[in-house]
């Protein structure tokens, strides 16, 4: 760092409560001792906090009854469309990915026949637009309750939001798939926590299931290792 900048740092930190598992990110800018043009001494740090609460079903419908919370729902839309919570914000994290160049094309024939075909996943990018739409509907001041089918997207949901100046943020742990029928009023064809269900694992039970994961860890293995993948195959007598 130059003499006479500034410095930063920053963090984050697991915390318990009574009720809640709580993630504080903190940012601290320090500027070091001297004078400013106008000839006002500097001696001042800066702290930002934000916490993103991570409960159970049963707490996250107290949240929306009782503390006014937001639902933003950030699955995808055939997941949405199966099942979601009434009156929620649909903003999809992740959007089905439609581009033509020639790597995507293979990447989605590959997994079309391997993650699309068993479990029903559509083949998707990151929402550019994520932020924005979301800042859209509703203000950085908001009380936002995230919510995806298994806990992770709302996650990596909730840290952007958290970076763009959301301060009041809480998950489900688990996801929807952890949510009990009747917790929340739903809409849509099956039950929240069954949502997720779609694909040849709905009809042909554990030998899907089993050859499913084979098909998306050989599918995973050839996108990021293509090499060691083309070797293997070449080792296999026609």
């Amino acid at each position: 760092m130059a003499a006479g900048g500034l410095g930063t740092c920053c963090w984050s930190t697991l915390s318990y409560t009574s009720h809640f598992r709580v993630r504080t990110s903190s940012l601290v800018v320090k500027a070091p001792s001297g004078r400013l043009v106008t000839g006002r001494p500097l001696h001042q740090s800066f702290v930002i906090k934000a916490e993103v609460k991570y409960v159970n079903s049963e707490e996250a419908k107290q949240l929306v009854a009782v503390e006014g919370y937001s639902i933003v729902d950030v699955r995808d839309t055939s997941q949405f469309k199966r099942a979601h919570i009434k009156s929620c914000y649909h903003v999809p994290l992740f959007i089905e990915n439609k581009d033509n160049d020639i790597g995507t094309i293979i990447k989605r024939t590959l997994h079309n026949n391997f993650s699309g075909l068993f479990y029903g996943l559509p083949f998707t990018k990151p929402n550019p637009e994520f932020v924005e739409t979301v800042k859209s509907q509703l203000p950085p001041e908001s009380k936002v309750l995230i919510v995806c089918q298994e806990g992770l997207r709302s996650s990596a949901a909730a840290d952007k939001l958290d970076r763009a100046g959301f301060e009041n943020i809480a998950c489900i742990t688990s996801g929807l798939q952890s949510v009990k029928p009747g917790t929340f009023e739903s809409v849509g064809s099956t039950e929240l926590q069954d949502a997720g269900k779609a694909g040849l694992v709905t009809v042909q039970g554990d030998i899907s299931r089993v050859l499913g994961a084979i098909l998306v860890c050989a599918f995973l293995f050839i996108t990021f290792f293509p090499d060691l993948a083309e070797k293997i195959i070449g080792l296999i007598p026609v």
